[in-house]
């Protein structure tokens, strides 16, 4: 299946790198507890974001929401966006093209 996308990747990346972080708690997703989140670095923290936003655009090919921390991340492929909800609010919306 696969998320289908006309921006470069890398572009898109940055811009869901930024959403993802916005969601309180995000750092769930990797099972990650407060205390070891609290523990790294500003460049660790970058690092891990971008983890996860790689993992969501791909989870995403395959199942059209994600669960990250207090909010979910959601492919509409027929507006060609990845949405950011939290609270049942799309706080961000990421353009595919």
């Amino acid at each position: 299946m696969g998320v289908r996308h006309a921006r470069e990747y890398a572009d898109i990346l940055t811009d869901l790198t930024a959403a993802v972080s916005a969601i309180p708690n995000s750092y769930t997703f990797f099972e990650m507890t407060r205390e070891e989140w609290e523990e790294l670095g500003e460049t660790e923290r970058a690092e891990v974001m971008e983890a996860l936003a790689d993992d969501v655009f791909y989870g995403l090919g395959q199942q059209a929401d994600i669960r990250v921390g207090d909010g979910a991340v959601v492919y509409v492929p027929k507006r060609h966006v990845i949405e950011v909800v939290q609270g049942g609010n799309v706080i961000q919306v990421v353009r595919l093209i």
